[in-house]
Formats: C-alpha cells, sequence, structure tokens
C-alpha cells in the first residue's frame, strides 16, 4: 500500500526507471490489493451462507421431528377426548392452555404444532376453555396464524436457498 501511495515520480527515482514502469508497479500492486481484499470479503461471505445453511439443517431438522413425532395432544384429536380438566371439550394440553392464558404473545412462545392445534380448535370452544370473550380467543387464533404462516414462509425460503445452492455447486 506504501508503494502506491508514494508519488509516482518518486517511486521512479528511487527505482530507476521510468514514471511509465512506475505507473504499471502500482497499478500492479494496487490490482494485487484488490483482488485480496475481494477474495477476503468472498471468504466471509461463504462463512456466512455456511452458518446460514447449518442453522437451516437445524431448524429443518427440528420441524421435521415435530412433524414425524405425533404428540400426547394429537392423540387427542384423533379420539375426541380431553385431558385439559376444563369444562370445554378441547384437544389442546394444560400446557398449552397455560401458555395461551399466562404469556402476553403466545403464539411466539408456542411451537408449530402447538399454534395448528390452536388454529385447529373452534373460536367458542377456545373461548370457553380459556374463559375469555370469543373477540379476544378470535384474535389469538388470528395472532397464531400470523405466526405460523410467518414461519412457514421461513421454512420455503430456506429450502429455496439450499435448492439455489445445490444448483450451484453442481458442476
Amino acid at each position: 500500500q506504501v508503494l502506491i501511495d508514494v508519488p509516482r515520480s518518486d517511486l521512479a527515482k528511487e527505482l530507476a526507471q521510468s514514471q511509465t514502469k512506475a505507473q504499471v508497479l502500482q497499478d500492479t500492486l494496487q490490482q494485487a490489493l484488490d483482488r485480496r481484499e475481494e477474495e477476503r470479503r468472498a471468504k466471509q461471505l461463504l462463512e456466512l451462507y455456511q452458518e446460514a445453511l447449518k442453522n437451516e439443517d437445524s431448524i429443518l431438522s427440528k420441524v421435521a421431528a415435530s412433524e414425524t413425532v405425533p404428540g400426547k395432544e394429537m392423540d387427542e384429536v384423533d379420539t375426541g377426548t380431553s385431558s385439559t380438566g376444563t369444562l370445554a371439550k378441547t384437544a389442546l394440553s394444560e400446557r398449552i392452555l397455560a401458555a395461551l392464558k399466562e404469556k402476553p404473545a403466545p403464539e411466539l412462545c408456542l411451537d408449530s404444532q402447538d399454534l395448528e392445534l390452536v388454529l385447529k380448535e373452534d373460536t367458542q370452544t377456545l373461548s370457553s376453555a380459556l374463559q375469555w370473550d370469543k373477540r379476544k380467543a378470535k384474535a389469538l387464533k388470528q395472532a397464531c396464524n400470523r405466526e405460523l404462516s410467518k414461519r412457514l414462509q421461513q421454512v420455503q425460503t430456506l429450502h429455496s436457498l439450499r435448492s439455489m445452492s445445490k444448483g450451484k455447486r453442481t458442476p
């Protein structure tokens, strides 16, 4: 960088070369520095991309695990029974109901499978189980629907990025 920054006439004089040769030398040095900087940035981008792929794999494995391992709540939906202990017939577990009642933004605390269960629940049954009015229960279902849609969009985006990156990796 010092050789690039020095005045061309001084460099030519020190090297006992013409100013044209000094300019060629400075241009070559600048190109080498630019190439190094470009390689450094490319390496940083690749590291970020690899980290994103690892995060995607982690998220996808969690989503796949939650989809392939049906929980107790799914059995309750299938059999039509409920272990909630509430007067309303609901497929939601005590844990989900507690989160819905106690958390200020329960849709952010529940996993995707639990969000789906909340969405499947009838608004009237949900409001009875939570002892809320219908309007509040409906707003909760809408918030859960938005959150689930956002999560699904993220997974689709990650799938899209993965398929695009796989296409670019093949020769």
